[in-house]
């Protein structure tokens, strides 16, 4: 369930660029969920363009694009679960989202890739919700079409064992939260 927001200064993007953008990244999004090409992976899939004006865009203390490449400058902020990636699915991540930006702002593939800012965001296990509900990883993957038998979801598995376990020997209390509903901090204790 990965939301991309793109910010970028005013007139960095015209309505095809944020098209062709949108198109990549949710590429990008459906890659992220371990290649849930769904109906509901798709669904899943949110890319958000937030357009700055000039002055309210400063890198290096200045607007005036001074530190700024040529293909200008892009924040990009991915909200996806905690646990849901290891460290190298987020290097994938750093990577496909600058790539994705690079290609479509100097299709001649020579552009630094500078200027291209990735933030990746962990939203607590239990505090992602949907039509009024608190929804889980679990249900996520499932709703996706993401096998709980394969490689990816056992990491995410092992994660929040390992996460029970810190809980129950640091002795939070039971309802704290933050653990696939099928765990409890007594889990691998």
């Amino acid at each position: 369930m990965p939301i991309m927001d793109v910010r970028y200064p005013k007139s960095s993007l015209d309505k095809a660029a944020k098209a062709a953008l949108a198109e990549r990244l949710t590429d990008v999004l459906i890659r992220t969920e371990g290649g849930a090409n769904t109906r509901q992976g798709r669904a899943f899939a949110w890319v958000l363009f937030t357009e700055m004006a000039d002055d309210d865009f400063w890198i290096g203390g200045r607007t005036d694009n001074e530190f700024v490449p040529p293909h200008g400058k892009f924040l990009v902020r991915v909200t996806i679960p905690e646990g849901y990636m290891n460290a190298l699915h987020k290097r994938e991540v750093h990577n496909w989202v600058t790539s994705a930006i690079v290609n479509v702002t100097s299709p001649q593939g020579n552009a630094a890739t500078d200027g291209v800012m990735v933030v990746i965001d962990e939203v607590t296990e239990g505090n992602w919700g949907a039509n009024g509900k608190t929804i889980s990883l679990d249900a996520i993957a499932g709703a996706v079409g993401q096998s709980k038998d394969g490689e990816r979801f056992k990491w995410v598995q092992s994660y929040y064992e390992a996460k029970a376990r810190a809980y129950t020997s640091a002795g939070y209390p039971k309802d704290t939260g933050g653990l696939l509903p099928s765990l409890s901090h007594s889990a691998g204790a």
